[in-house]
């Protein structure tokens, strides 16, 4: 069996972070791991506003260990990593376990908001992480973030963006783009691998059940890293799922969304 692990948040609402994942794992057909790295809530009583509580360093660490140590990984991802501790553990056990097929997703803001969760971390994951990561997977505002640049707004920016990161030591830069873009009509991602450009479209789904979109994506390939896709196939294959997923998007309430991961199932046509 094929063993992927997330090191990610929880979402209490099963949406986003760690449940996104194994979801996707799941779908894939890999067995899924997860360390919590801190637990998201969201207030029915104040809008949904979230919530977010980091797990102690040592809990944190056990989990580490369990996975790492005493299972073993085949790819892993991260997600919202959310203090110094776990930025740190995280490139601790993907560097002593030689994780080469290592997805990096780096959560820097909720979806609907603009402004990052933990700024103060940005520069460090970008300094510990982005180097061990075979494929990281960018917003457009994280991608800004990450390059030292204003947030995307063209197919150029992206470009631009995607360069810097690159030599910032990603070994693979996939910007999602989405239909954020300036005059875009489908939704276009970029993949840059440090010599050629690859946009990865498909039809834009009219929806805004998108919770956990990122998460999925970024899970989606992992799983098809530790299947043995090249990351250009792995991101290729990702596009096809997440735009099924988003096909079946549903409300869970009057705020918040998610796409359906079983989507897949009913082909690619």
């Amino acid at each position: 069996m094929i063993k992927v692990a997330t090191i990610a948040g929880s979402d209490a609402s099963g949406g986003a972070g760690l449940e996104a994942d194994l979801k996707t794992f799941e779908e894939y057909g890999v067995y899924g791991m997860a360390a919590i790295t801190l637990i998201a809530t969201m207030d029915p009583d104040n809008e949904w506003s979230h919530g977010v509580y980091p797990l102690d360093e040592s809990v944190l660490r056990s989990q580490m260990n369990t996975i790492f140590r005493g299972i073993g990984a085949d790819a892993a991802k991260s997600g919202m990593l959310g203090t110094r501790y776990a930025v740190e553990m995280t490139a601790e056990y993907i560097q002593e376990f030689k994780v080469e097929r290592y997805v990096l997703d780096p959560v820097m803001v909720c979806k609907g908001a603009n402004e990052a969760l933990n700024p103060e971390l940005n520069e460090l994951v970008a300094e510990k992480l982005l180097p061990l990561s075979l494929v990281v997977t960018p917003n457009l505002f994280e991608a800004g973030q990450l390059a030292g640049v204003k947030t995307p707004s063209s197919i150029e920016e992206m470009k631009d963006a995607a360069k810097k990161i690159y030599a910032r030591g990603a070994h693979n830069v996939f910007i999602k783009g989405g239909s954020k873009l300036e005059g875009m009509t489908n939704a276009l991602d970029l993949f840059y691998d440090g010599t050629q450009f690859n946009q990865v479209e498909s039809a834009l789904i009219g929806t805004k059940w998108t919770h956990g979109a990122g998460c999925t994506t970024a899970a989606a390939i992992t799983a098809g890293l530790a299947l043995g896709l090249d990351p250009y196939e792995a991101v290729s294959r990702a596009k096809k799922f997440i735009t099924l997923s988003l096909r079946g998007s549903f409300a869970l309430n009057r705020w918040v969304g998610p796409g359906n991961p079983s989507q897949w199932r009913k082909g690619f046509n």
